[in-house]
């Protein structure tokens, strides 16, 4: 990933603040996104914070920028790349992890939950891949990594709108893959199974640890950076080869 420039969108949640760092380990530049304020999360409001008084992190100097957006929204999805075209001058690859969830069934679920479970997903997903792939054309091409989910491919009751969107999303891909791997586009998404940050596995009664444990070969939640490095790989040009592809991170769930 030395030298290349990446947006990770979503990047403030456990996953994503835990692949700014590995990311920018690897020597990517990384343009972060996210609806909710970087302030609220000070390991990375210190590093905007370390950029703007121009203080040298050695390896990670000048190679970190964010952005607030909204990404189902068209316009600032726009405002996303044109900040991250001005701030590195060109984009090398797409972590995509925006999603909106919401668990009802049919009957309790409202349209406006519906929509805003959609558009959060898989609006947010069009519409980043839409505006990227210009840019990751002029580039000179580029890797698209979206993350999916196993309620995407399996049944869980109450999970209609997410598993739907989800589902949407796997499809979304391997069409991107498609239309335009002629581009030097490779498109690709993860299929995680049961990721749980530190805080909330120890809040988990034994019951949910078991029935947690009954979801993974490995008897675990699976740890920000065993999905962060999957999609570093997918990014790389050690996958120059893969596209279309719907890659499971999930301990066995799929066995």
């Amino acid at each position: 990933m030395d030298g290349k420039v990446i947006l990770i969108t979503g990047c403030l949640g456990t996953a994503g603040r835990a692949a700014i760092r590995l990311f920018l380990a690897k020597g990517a530049a990384v343009f972060g996104c996210d609806r909710l304020p970087a302030e609220r999360y000070p390991d990375v409001a210190g590093l905007l914070a370390d950029e703007e008084r121009g203080i040298d992190h050695g390896a990670y100097a000048g190679r970190f920028a964010f952005r607030q957006a909204e990404l189902g929204d068209e316009d600032q999805v726009r405002g996303v790349m044109n900040a991250l075209d001005r701030r590195f001058g060109r984009l090398d690859g797409v972590y995509h992890n925006a999603f909106t969830n919401v668990w009802k069934p049919a009957l309790e679920l409202t349209l406006e939950e519906w929509e805003a479970t959609l558009r959060g997903t898989l609006t947010s997903a069009f519409l980043v891949g839409k505006h990227a792939i210009p840019l990751l054309i002029r580039s000179g091409g580029g890797s698209i990594v979206n993350t999916s989910s196993v309620l995407g491919q399996i049944v869980q009751p109450g999970c209609l709108a997410y598993g739907a969107a989800k589902a949407g999303l796997n499809q979304l891909t391997r069409v991107i893959a498609a239309d335009y791997a002629a581009y030097g586009i490779r498109a690709n998404a993860l299929v995680p199974g049961d990721f749980k940050p530190e805080e909330e596995l120890a809040a988990l009664s034994e019951e949910a640890r078991l029935a947690m444990r009954r979801h993974s070969w490995l008897g675990r939640s699976g740890r920000p950076n065993e999905i962060n490095e999957v999609a570093a790989f997918l990014l790389s040009d050690a996958a120059s080869y893969v596209t279309g592809s719907l890659y499971p991170v999930d301990g066995g769930f799929h066995v």
